[in-house]
């Protein structure tokens, strides 16, 4: 199983659609070990209007652990099959182990302003 986060600069970017890259967990689902860790571009423009939903769900990603993002987003990632929590901040590779270790939960919080412009229609 794959798990994916947002990031810039090893941390988490607390805003999904802004990011640097993705780092990408590669999870032995036996052990609850992290096997392997990589990096993902993060494509020009906004987030949820990207198709990075798209090529998370193709290289395996379940589980998305980010800062913020806003309900499109989520929604866009929820229909690709990728679950999301939100409310993650801080060094990637702490917030993945405490994700394994079962002491992460989505704070439910959805960003709603949108000062970049990217929403507009």
């Amino acid at each position: 199983m794959k798990i994916a986060l947002p990031s810039r600069q090893n941390l988490i970017d607390n805003h999904f659609g802004h990011c640097e890259y993705y780092t990408i967990f590669t999870i032995d689902d036996n052990n609850k070990k992290i096997i392997k860790q990589e990096t993902l571009p993060s494509p020009e423009g906004c987030g949820c209007k990207s198709n990075i939903a798209q090529t998370l769900s193709e290289i395996g990603v379940k589980v998305m652990l980010a800062g913020n993002m806003g309900d499109g987003a989520v929604n866009v990632l929820n229909t690709a099959g990728i679950e999301v929590l939100r409310g993650c901040s801080g060094n990637v590779m702490e917030v993945a182990q405490k994700w394994l270790a079962g002491s992460i939960v989505d704070s439910g919080d959805s960003c709603h302003e949108h000062e970049h412009g990217c929403h507009n229609d």
